[in-house]
């Protein structure tokens, strides 16, 4: 069977949807330089964004704004609501979903917004029923996003347990070995 991203579209924006009526995600309307700013870096922690705490139902309206294409590329991003303080810069509030109204090879122009690679990562393990998602070591500050996510879509109800576990491993080539 071949599996597709596209494919889990539906369920991906489903999820946006209960976490941002959790209160566990939000709409961003900080341009790209602010948000790059506010990030903050190794030695600084990053700031809260103004539109952190707006209400859910705020952030769900501008959400199916987004999704209905009523802003242009790049007004808006869906970030996770994690905590902009924590040592592991993957944790301060990711992107989840952005604005980009373009053709899709396999959904055509029915999606003007897209998830980005480590929000559905995860639920495409889950919704394949991995159990055990293998990457190289470049992935090992991206587990405790993975973890988070799959455990608060449980949670919310979308998601069965047990959930897919991120394993990393450290790729060793030999050569001219016999």
């Amino acid at each position: 069977h071949l599996y597709e991203a596209s494919s889990y579209f539906d369920f991906m924006y489903r999820a946006a949807e209960a976490l941002v009526e959790a209160g566990l995600a939000y709409v961003d309307e900080q341009t790209p330089e602010q948000m790059r700013e506010n990030r903050g870096d190794f030695g600084k922690p990053g700031v809260n964004s103004p539109f952190r705490d707006r209400t859910p139902a705020e952030h769900l309206a501008r959400l199916r704004e987004m999704r209905d294409g009523q802003h242009a590329d790049g007004a808006m991003v869906l970030r996770a609501k994690i905590d902009m303080a924590s040592p592991n810069i993957n944790l301060r509030d990711p992107t989840l979903y952005r604005i980009k109204h373009a053709e899709h090879h396999a959904t055509g122009s029915t999606w003007c917004i897209y998830p980005m690679y480590t929000f559905a990562h995860p639920i495409e393990d889950a919704l394949e029923r991995i159990t055990h998602s293998i990457c190289t070591l470049e992935f090992e500050d991206q587990r405790p996003f993975y973890d988070w996510l799959l455990n608060h879509l449980a949670d919310l109800g979308l998601l069965a347990r047990p959930l897919p576990q991120q394993i990393e491993f450290g790729r060793l080539n030999l050569n001219y070995v016999v």
